[in-house]
């Protein structure tokens, strides 16, 4: 299954006009870069967001969010939320603010 090309474009929407976010086709969905860290995408019809361990950890136990696990071994770090989890404008650019949170602290590559 491809990925959910109206989410890609809902998050293209949010991100518009950030510097240093580069888009890329990776692990058969699309990713959001920021200065080469991989900081949200889409898998499917999910979204992929990276938040550190902590926070990731504390954020399963929220409606519509589990482990981001596409290969049978969950990455650390990082939750897949579902559709239901980004439905709104405002729960979608939510999720996007905690990943840039995150991933601005990263060291660039």
């Amino acid at each position: 299954m491809a990925y959910r090309e109206s989410l890609a474009l809902r998050i293209r929407q949010i991100l518009a006009g950030r510097r240093g976010v580069v888009e890329k086709k990776m692990f058969g969905g699309l990713g959001f870069l920021l200065h080469g860290n991989m900081c949200v995408g889409v898998w499917k019809d999910s979204l992929i967001v990276r938040l550190g361990r902590e926070q990731a950890e504390e954020t399963l136990s929220q409606p519509h969010v589990g482990e981001f696990d596409i290969t049978g071994r969950a990455m650390k770090g990082w939750a897949m939320v579902e559709p239901d989890g980004v439905e709104t404008e405002e729960q979608l650019s939510d999720w996007i603010e905690r990943s840039w949170s995150f991933v601005s602290t990263l060291p660039k590559k």
